[in-house]
């Protein structure tokens, strides 16, 4: 959520860095309700006090056998233009933070506007396999090789769910062992959160009220901020272990990793070459997440995008990182760079990790603040995450990659401690 001083005292400013993601907006309206707000709370301090001063004065003027019937008529018209205040600001103060929080996170001064077609490739990796032989993309040779089920999948779940059978359930395990491992070295704290999560949990994370259509609702809202849904990303959970508390200084950055199946009601379209594992409505991912102050989060960005590639590096995959235009940032956040492998029989590069600042967006919808030791004073936490890795696209990248004539693939090495295998054949 936006800070509404922000806006109040640079409108324009505001406006224009959020036209980088929104095609209108206009602050009308919402400067008009804040200007009225601030003169009614004015009104009432007025009021308030004033019903104060005479209500000590009454006592003494009762003793004295002074004639009170007018103050006392004077002090029930107050009362009741006080309560029509409050009611008149309870409505004002609704549509204020209506507004707000239906408003995106201002892109960083760096973010390019615009949607996809801005976004900037800042680095590639590796180089693009070339083979001697027709290469096979990886429905085939995942079927070949028995370790996936798609048919079975789709029977149990229907269309964007699939089964790992045999190898392919090892190749998955190894993955998430090689992510957990590379975390822990790193003094990275392992979460396992509850996949079960409350509509706070959506709301201080930035998906609520908005997008409360895109997960799997298990109780459906009986009123406003009520109902329980299955996490899209484990960040949905990360992000609201410190709700509504204040983290000492000397505590930050909080450094956490979470692996989860990830819900997600939205699979997207699916395009004849996204068929298989590309998209799907459950995923795995090991997901980072991270607490720092202000001043240091543009730091544990790039921390949390070298942790990315690192993985994707040890895997020996090619890929590139690319800087997200404004308008394709999730609305959360103010920055994003994703880290995309190549897929060699979609001639594309298909993302496996996004990694963002949410700055204090979330911290603000979360109530998520810490207190500077020097000052004492209470500021909000910027809040950052990055899939660390998400598994659903990178066994097929290394199906691929790693394919022979014969229909085998060379594992990579840093699984083989876990596979036990350097060599999957047909």
């Amino acid at each position: 959520m936006l800070d509404i001083n922000l806006i109040r005292n640079d409108p324009e400013g505001v406006k224009t860095s959020l036209l980088k993601r929104m095609d209108s907006l206009d602050f009308t309206r919402l400067l008009e309700c804040d200007r009225l707000r601030r003169n009614l709370l004015a009104e009432s301090e007025k009021l308030k006090a004033e019903r104060n001063r005479v209500s000590a004065l009454i006592p003494r003027l009762r003793k004295e056998g002074s004639n009170i019937d007018t103050l006392l008529s004077d002090m029930k018209k107050t009362g009741d233009l006080i309560k029509e205040h409050d009611t008149t600001l309870e409505s004002i103060e609704a549509e204020i933070h209506s507004f707000l929080e239906s408003l995106p996170n201002i892109p960083a001064a760096d973010v390019l506007p615009g949607g996809k077609e801005n976004n900037k490739v800042v680095r590639e990796w590796g180089v693009k396999p070339v083979f001697t032989f027709p290469p096979k993309d990886h429905m085939t040779l995942s079927k070949s090789l028995g370790l996936i089920d798609y048919e079975r999948g789709a029977k149990l779940g229907g269309n964007g769910f699939w089964i790992y059978r045999g190898f392919g359930a090892v190749m998955e395990w190894a993955l998430l062992n090689y992510f957990v491992e590379e975390h822990l070295k790193d003094g990275y704290e392992f979460i396992l959160p509850p996949h079960i999560l409350n509509y706070q949990c959506g709301y201080a994370a930035g998906q609520f009220p908005k997008f409360v259509d895109d997960v799997f609702h298990l109780k459906q809202d009986e009123g406003k901020g009520s109902g329980q849904f299955i996490l899209p990303t484990a960040e949905t959970a990360l992000v609201n272990i410190y709700r509504d508390e204040i983290i000492e200084e000397a505590n930050l950055p909080l450094k956490f990793f979470a692996y989860t199946p990830c819900y997600r009601k939205e699979a997207g379209s699916y395009r004849a070459e996204e068929r298989g594992m590309i998209r799907g409505h459950q995923f795995n991912k090991v997901e980072m997440f991270q607490y720092t102050k202000p001043e240091d989060s543009e730091n544990a960005l790039e921390e949390l995008v070298g942790k990315a590639e690192s993985l994707v590096k040890g895997l020996g995959l090619h890929y590139r990182v690319s800087k997200l235009a404004a308008g394709d940032c999730s609305a959360s956040m103010g920055k994003t760079c994703d880290i995309e492998v190549w897929i060699p029989s979609m001639n594309d590069y298909k993302e496996v990790s996004s990694a963002s600042n949410g700055y204090e967006y979330q911290s603000r919808r979360g109530n998520i603040r810490f207190r500077r030791k020097d000052s004492k004073k209470n500021e909000y936490v910027h809040t950052l995450n990055a899939s660390g890795l998400a598994t659903s696209r990178l066994l097929p990248a290394i199906m691929e990659h790693f394919q022979h004539g014969d229909g085998s693939i060379t594992i990579p090495e840093v699984l083989r401690k876990w596979t036990g295998k350097e060599i999957l054949k047909p």
